[in-house]
């Protein structure tokens, strides 16, 4: 006998979808779901046919901003973000990396300008050999994807 899990629908809101099982506790963290006040479903370790394993994350009422779709693609570039209004999913949207990061992470140089006064951070995404790296505008030294650190 095959049983499964359900989890009931939301009427609105936003679904993040086919998260790297290791980078769901990250992704937690960056975007603040701690801090909200819906109704939130975290599923982890979920078979996935394309991927072995997924997590999913289903926010109630709330929709991502810019930088939260950004932070998210800067943890799992294969993370997908669904919006939902009334039950239906209305806009699916694969997360991509822009060309520029501004504001939400830390240059990992301790003498880097924007670590001593009041400057945005702003770095120039590369990819190299398929892991991201951030190289800052100001003092050009790279942050590699595991020494990414947002600022929340």
């Amino acid at each position: 006998m095959k049983s499964e899990l359900t989890v009931k629908a939301i009427e609105q809101g936003t679904v993040i979808d086919h998260i790297k099982a290791d980078s769901l506790y990250k992704i937690i963290s960056i975007i603040g779901i701690d801090n909200i006040d819906t109704e939130v479903f975290i599923g982890n370790n979920l078979d996935s046919k394309k991927y072995g394993k997924k997590a999913i994350i289903k926010i109630a009422d709330k929709f991502p901003s810019m930088d939260d779709i950004n932070k998210i693609a800067l943890i799992d570039q294969n993370a997908v973000i669904n919006i939902i209004k009334d039950y239906k999913v209305v806009e699916k949207q694969k997360v991509s990396l822009p060309d520029t990061i501004e504001k939400f992470v830390k240059c990992i140089n301790p003498k880097c300008i924007t670590n001593h006064d009041d400057v945005d951070t702003k770095f120039n995404v590369v990819i190299k050999d398929g892991n991201v790296n951030l190289k800052c505008y100001y003092c050009e030294k790279v942050t590699g994807q595991k020494n990414i650190e947002v600022i929340k």
